[in-house]
């Protein structure tokens, strides 16, 4: 027996901005549709660290033409995450939070979707489609094959830089989430080095942010190791390794900030059949409905990106509910 007799039309797992796309989508067409999340509502911007700001308007992020409203030009972490709830309260999207999907089974027309809450208990719920939204943030790209990896001083998600005033911190990447921990751990009192494997910065770095950290490791504030990566990982210190001359260094560290990105988990889509290109990791889908090759399985924001994580944002993202909701239309 199922927890509801009622039986879904679009069960939505994941609560993100692509997600409440969905669920708003779906209520416009007067759809039962709820979205369940193993966290908190927008989870992932939630992660982001404190005082973030978008680099898109806000109007990018309006979801059901609800206004976005900020203070400045752009909107920061706390406006959206503000924004989002009201857009979920005004339409009315059911959403359970702490809620996971742990697993579904069936078919189109009949989803069989088995949920845990943080109590611990499990219920069920039965849907006609399925959409996954489950985004990339809950899989950092770990430190693979690097002795102390595991060390409680690796730190993938950066919140704020005032635990690490005074201290030796290693910044690994040199994407956006790099430069801004780089640069706000070293202006809050930090001695802050940089490692990437390549030979500079990323080039989608934000342009009001790029010659802020160029000029730091110019005058050599912010050193920057170029082409080099880390190769183990101590309490009080780590080594490095130069890919071009293979030359070693140890250099004193407290605290490693791991930039290095996160890889969407294709656990569940793999579970429904969905096909997944090995190289790209893109879900095979179709880019004008976002209907996977499994009859009644749909993907909607950044998982439909693969490894490639950069191609997809909030602000296209979103666009992903309306095509959902329209072909699900369209099939009943």
């Amino acid at each position: 027996m199922t927890e509801r007799d009622e039986v879904l039309d679009i069960a939505v797992i994941g609560a993100g901005p692509c997600a409440i796309a969905v669920g708003v989508a779906a209520r416009q067409a007067g759809l039962r549709c709820t979205l369940f999340d193993k966290g908190a509502v927008t989870e992932s911007v939630y992660r982001y660290p404190t005082y973030t700001t978008f680099f898109s308007g806000a109007e990018k992020l309006e979801i059901g033409e609800v206004p976005f409203t900020t203070a400045g030009d752009k909107p920061t972490r706390r406006e959206a995450l503000r924004y989002f709830r009201r857009v979920v309260a005004y339409f009315g999207v059911d959403v359970k939070q702490y809620e996971e999907v742990v697993s579904v089974a069936g078919q189109a027309g009949d989803f069989v979707l088995t949920t845990r809450r943080l109590s611990g208990s499990e219920r069920t719920w039965r849907a006609r489609a399925v959409v996954i939204a489950t985004g990339y943030f809950d899989t950092p790209r770990k430190l693979e094959g690097v002795e102390g990896s595991d060390l409680p001083k690796v730190v993938y998600y950066f919140r704020e830089p005032f635990p690490y005033w005074g201290q030796d911190v290693l910044v690994i990447g040199a994407g956006n989430s790099a430069a801004d921990a780089a640069l706000t751990t070293w202006r809050e009192g930090g001695r802050v080095t940089m490692v990437h494997l390549f030979e500079g910065l990323d080039k989608g770095i934000k342009p009001w942010v790029r010659p802020d950290i160029e000029n730091r490791i110019l005058e050599g504030a912010i050193p920057a190791l170029w082409e080099h990566r880390v190769t183990a990982i101590r309490w009080n210190e780590v080594d490095v390794e130069d890919l071009r001359t293979g030359e070693a260094r140890t250099l004193a560290n407290d605290w490693v900030l791991a930039m290095t990105g996160y890889v969407p988990d294709p656990g569940l889509l793999r579970d429904l059949g969905v096909s997944i290109d090995p190289q790209s990791g893109i879900p095979s889908h179709d880019r004008e409905t976002m209907r996977t090759n499994v009859p009644g399985v749909y993907i909607a924001g950044v998982v439909a990106a693969g490894y490639d994580a950069n191609k997809i944002f909030i602000e296209n993202g979103k666009l992903h509910g309306p095509l959902i909701v329209a072909d699900y239309q369209a099939g009943r």
